[in-house]
C-alpha cells in the first residue's frame, strides 16, 4: 500500500509540474477563459485539479475557434458570400414591408 501511494503521488508530482510548464509556455493566444498568469496561478495553488482543468477547459488547441458565431453577420464567410446588390434588395424589400404596415395601422389622424 505505501508503494501504491509513493507512485502515485509521485505521478501527481510530475502531472502538476508538466502542467505548470506547459501552461507557461504556451502563447497568450492560446489560453481560454481567464489570462495566461490566472491559468498558472490555478494550476500552482490547485496542483491536481488545476493540471485538469488547464488540459480540458484552459487549453486552446490548435486551429480551435475562439467563439462561437452567434449571429450570421458576425462570420466572416457569410458576409463574402451576400452580393451587395442582393443585401440591397432585401433592404428594399423590408423597407417596403414596414411602409405596408405603417398605414394599415395608421387610421385617421383625430385631433381634439
Amino acid at each position: 500500500m505505501a508503494r501504491l501511494l509513493i507512485v502515485g503521488g509521485f505521478l501527481a508530482a510530475m502531472f502538476w509540474i508538466f502542467s505548470i510548464v506547459d501552461c507557461a509556455v504556451q502563447p497568450a493566444s492560446r489560453h481560454r477563459g481567464v489570462s495566461k498568469g490566472v491559468w498558472v496561478l490555478i494550476v500552482v495553488l490547485l496542483p491536481v485539479i488545476g493540471g485538469i482543468l488547464w488540459f480540458v477547459i484552459g487549453r486552446r488547441r490548435p486551429g480551435q475557434q475562439d467563439s462561437p458565431l452567434f449571429a450570421p453577420d458576425d462570420d466572416p464567410e457569410f458576409l463574402a458570400g451576400i452580393s451587395r446588390s442582393e443585401a440591397d434588395a432585401r433592404i428594399k424589400k423590408l423597407e417596403e414591408e414596414l411602409a405596408a404596415l405603417d398605414d394599415e395601422t395608421d387610421g385617421p389622424e383625430q385631433r381634439p
